[in-house]
């Protein structure tokens, strides 16, 4: 099983990025896909999730109407488009799998976002 996120780097306040999660090893399109973040000194948190046929979505309050996650399932591929960056969104960003007790993570992707 993998899951290979991609697109952190640095950005100004203001800006966008999308990340992506590239994911292997399983029945991707079975499986409900999150997107946690985790600050330096702070617990992960649940940024975003979206279930598995696509058809349902949810946000963090800190994160909605700026944060859009997506998935490709032909292509085993889940996205996080974020605009409006803001400081406090600097943070390691991971992909997550769940099924049932089937739970997988990603190695995290660095997003800083400078002020």
């Amino acid at each position: 099983v993998q899951l290979v996120e991609s697109g952190g780097g640095l950005v100004q306040a203001g800006g966008s990025l999308r990340l992506s999660c590239a994911a292997s090893g399983f029945t991707f399109w079975w499986y409900d896909m999150s997107w946690f973040r985790q600050a330096p000194g702070k617990e992960r948190e649940l940024v975003a999730s979206i279930s598995s046929a696509g058809s349902s979505t949810s946000y963090a309050d800190s994160v909605k109407g700026r944060f859009i996650i997506s998935r490709d399932n032909p292509k085993n591929t889940v996205s996080l488009q974020m605009n409006s960056l803001k400081p406090e969104d600097t943070a390691v960003y991971y992909c997550n799998a769940q099924l049932y007790s089937n739970i997988y993570w990603g190695q995290g992707t660095q997003v800083t976002v400078s002020s």
